[in-house]
């Protein structure tokens, strides 16, 4: 995070929200069933709720004043947020990636990013999985279609050292 931060590059958070129950429709249900491998919705648990500690951002990352956070409700950080109009409205073109899980909420972004135009530019050392089997064939995918740039920690603070001026997100 210091690299990216001490290279200037713009920095947003997305936060996972599950809505309570009393508010949930097919779509999270459906969800939060799989997430949980539950039968029934009546057996769903609400993980990531806004005050859940599980919701928050860790404090090691805690956002600078300068820096977005935006809460989700789906896969892909595009869908239903304001992230795509920041990134055009800032002239951005492409964007790192890291995060949970990539398996999950990664590939959805970098795939829908990427067809909205971006270059989605993944730090697979820097991203986790739920399930290190389902993380490595998404990558993968994503290596075949050419969705994404992929690259690991080590390489992308070099290229944030080498390079001065770059805006990105």
């Amino acid at each position: 995070m210091c690299a990216i931060r001490d290279a200037g590059v713009r920095v947003f958070f997305s936060r996972h929200l599950s809505l309570p129950k009393e508010l949930m429709g097919m779509f999270q249900f459906r969800m939060a069933m799989a997430w949980q491998r539950v039968d029934s919705p009546d057996q769903v648990n609400p993980w990531f709720l806004r005050d859940n500690p599980s919701f928050q951002i860790i404090p090691e990352l805690a956002p600078r004043p300068s820096e977005g956070v935006f809460d989700k409700l789906a896969m892909s950080a595009f869908e239903g947020t304001w992230l795509d109009f920041a990134l055009r409205d800032c002239g951005i073109n492409a964007f790192i990636i890291v995060g949970i899980a990539t398996e999950i909420g990664i590939e959805p972004t970098a795939r829908h990013g990427s067809d909205l135009g971006y270059i989605p530019v993944i730090v697979t050392d820097a991203c986790g999985a739920g399930n290190e089997g389902a993380a490595e064939r998404s990558i993968e995918s994503l290596k075949f279609a050419g969705d994404a740039l992929i690259t690991d920690t080590d390489r992308i603070c070099d290229a944030l050292r080498n390079q001065s001026g770059v805006r990105s997100a």
